[in-house]
């Protein structure tokens, strides 16, 4: 897992519309790269409409939202479309970039062990370097969380 203060980990990704997008494009800006286990799921499309919602304000305040999963660019684009998302979705299908950010992580439900990503949301400063890190996040506040801190601390 990535600290407070450490430098981002770089990556190139695909978003649900093909296109490469890397974190060098966010030098000068906050980056709120939030991963999530799965497209489509309840708690997953609460808080990608949740980012969406604020996606207008986090640009007004230096900042963009991106959400990363281990899903497909065709299943991206066919969760974007369904639910109308305003914020842009990575497809990280080697797994590569979650084991940087050190989200793929050992899970436990209803008995059963099993590998995926912990839902985590990392707030990259202008300077490249974590500024903050939610884990384990509960999705009902979570983007309003987030954007506050952001507020909070005047963008960094």
């Amino acid at each position: 897992m990535l600290t407070v203060g450490q430098k981002a980990p770089s990556f190139s990704l695909q978003n649900q519309d093909g296109e490469m997008v890397s974190l060098s494009q966010f030098k000068g800006k906050n980056l709120i790269l939030y991963f999530y286990p799965k497209d489509d799921t309840p708690g997953c499309t609460r808080e990608a409409i949740g980012f969406g919602a604020l996606a207008m304000s986090f640009k007004a305040h230096n900042a963009v939202v991106l959400g990363v999963s281990r899903d497909s660019v065709v299943s991206h684009k066919k969760f974007c479309d369904k639910h109308k998302l305003e914020i842009p979705l990575l497809s990280d299908e080697s797994g590569q970039v979650t084991e940087d950010y050190g989200v793929w992580q050992e899970k436990k439900q209803y008995g059963r062990t099993y590998m995926g990503i912990s839902r985590t949301t990392y707030w990259i400063g202008p300077d490249g370097l974590v500024q903050k890190i939610w884990e384990n996040v509960k999705v009902a506040e979570h983007p309003e969380a987030v954007f506050f801190a952001l507020l909070d601390n005047k963008g960094a």
